[in-house]
């Protein structure tokens, strides 16, 4: 099976295109992204459809579970696909939801991500936290000064309780200014992750309703800055994507 590992801000994904054993099973994606066993990587984006710059793509996180969006995910899948077209312009289509993408100078991408939704505060164990969904879940915590031993603490505690039957994303917000957010962040599947997307829009969604900020938000993670616009119940990311290696395995 041929791939192609890229990473963005430094989450990680291979890309694989009709692999030679038919579609991808939980068990392979735990081999592949395993250090141990396999390549190594946060998780698999696998190509199931292609027609010119479209392109249906499952999302595979590293514990053989699929997500329903991974805005790295959706962005490494948007450059793939222009780099195997020449396109300036793709769409993604995963888990039914329909995304836009556009090439920008460089490495970087803008996604327009499109609805989402923001819950209400809400109390879990003693933690104050916002839910919000982009496509998948995720729950926010405003924190003074979260530390990654808050983060190690809080994650696992919340992506598994029983208020989140489908288990939940993480994130521990810093409120910096009226257009910056630092944020930590567990991912449900994966564990502790430099960087997400998909947690970036969701934690500028819950900003700009509660008014910590005014869109647009850049988002500060351990492994870089993401850009998000909220405007009119729809969100755009932006940020950059590249590959670091290719290859083939028998995994």
């Amino acid at each position: 099976m041929e791939f192609s590992k890229w990473h963005a801000l430094g989450n990680s994904y291979l890309v694989v295109e009709q692999p030679d054993a038919g579609p991808l099973s939980s068990a392979r994606v735990q081999r592949l992204c395993s250090v141990e066993t396999g390549i190594g990587s946060d998780g698999v984006l696998e190509m199931t459809g292609r027609d010119g710059p479209h392109a249906i793509v499952t999302i595979w996180n590293p514990d053989g579970s699929t997500a329903e969006m991974s805005g790295n995910g959706v962005r490494i899948a948007a450059r793939w696909v222009a780099a195997e077209t020449e396109a300036t312009e793709v769409t993604i289509e995963t888990a039914g939801r329909r995304i836009s993408a556009r090439m920008l100078d460089g490495l970087a991408a803008a996604t327009d991500v499109g609805e989402f939704t923001v819950g209400e505060p809400e109390v879990v164990d003693g933690i104050e936290l916002t839910t919000a969904s982009v496509g998948n879940p995720h729950a926010v915590i405003r924190l003074d000064n979260p530390t990654r031993d808050d983060l190690l603490r809080l994650g696992p505690l919340i992506e598994n309780h029983a208020r989140f039957p489908n288990r939940t994303n993480v994130q521990l917000v810093r409120v910096d200014g009226r257009h910056d957010l630092t944020v930590l962040v567990w991912e449900r599947g994966a564990g502790e992750t430099r960087a997400s997307g998909s947690s970036s829009v969701a934690v500028a969604a819950v900003a700009v309703e509660r008014k910590w900020c005014d869109s647009p938000v850049t988002v500060h993670l351990p492994g870089g800055d993401l850009q998000v616009r909220i405007a009119d119940g729809l969100a755009s990311l932006t940020g950059p994507a590249e590959r670091i290696a290719w290859g083939s395995t028998s995994l």
